[in-house]
């Protein structure tokens, strides 16, 4: 791990994060010690990263690092619930920021540059875990061969119109593999979105998170999660890699 926090948890901690430990698996994993030494890198803040922002920032995580250039849209409200009317205009990042960290003071909070080719590099190798809440195709697959590259897993969602993805990609499978030409692919605000579809979205990549981090259950490792929000319909797919035979 990349953040090292010898003490046991704190009374306050303790009490904080209670009905969690609660859950057997979650205790018997000594997972909420593993999540308080951890560090994720959130890429993007928006519709999906602010759900995940705030559940992680709720369960405990110990540092969150969160890349985002973008400001506050008006119409980004319906479904990014972690602003109000007041931050338009304003840096998505410093806001989500300001916010999570008044959620639990425990975490430790950072706020990144945008992420290009030349920043992500550094930004990947200094976190334990990448989360990709991005809603544009360049940026997910700069991430996503920063990843690779360097070795790190990473949470991957999508989110539009009223269906959404999650997996968890890393060394075993990636981005490409899976969806290997993004030509012709819309961007969220391209193609629209139903608000509670992200969030929905950003919960589910969340709860991966929490996943891979505390060494619990079965992450979507080689797996792709799907919603159709319209039917409730549900399903887990096996991925192959193109590179398989």
């Amino acid at each position: 791990m990349t953040s090292l926090l010898a003490s046991p948890l704190s009374r306050a901690e303790l009490r904080r994060y209670s009905r969690q430990l609660l859950v057997p698996e979650w205790q018997e994993a000594g997972a909420q010690e593993r999540l308080r030494r951890g560090a994720v890198l959130v890429v993007g803040a928006g519709g999906l990263g602010g759900p995940v922002l705030l559940q992680l920032a709720g369960a405990g995580v110990g540092r969150l690092v969160i890349a985002d250039g973008d400001t506050v849209d008006l119409s980004n409200l319906h479904r990014q619930l972690l602003y109000s009317a007041g931050d338009v205009g304003r840096s998505k990042a410093e806001v989500a920021a300001a916010r999570v960290q008044a959620l639990n003071p425990f975490v430790r909070v950072e706020v990144a540059p945008a992420v290009d080719t030349q920043t992500i590099g550094p930004l990947v190798n200094n976190v334990d875990l990448v989360v990709d809440a991005t809603d544009n195709f360049a940026a997910r697959y700069t991430v996503a061969d920063a990843c690779q590259r360097l070795g790190r897993e990473w949470v991957w969602g999508a989110a539009s119109g009223t269906s959404g993805l999650v997996s968890v990609f890393g060394p075993h499978l990636g981005l490409r593999d899976v969806f290997p030409d993004p030509e012709g692919a819309e961007a969220c605000d391209e193609a629209g979105v139903l608000g509670p579809v992200p969030n929905v979205v950003g919960s589910v990549m969340a709860l991966e998170t929490l996943k891979v981090l505390g060494g619990i259950g079965t992450p979507l490792r080689g797996q792709l999660w799907t919603l159709d929000a319209l039917t409730g319909r549900v399903r887990v797919l096996n991925l192959r890699g193109a590179g398989e035979g």
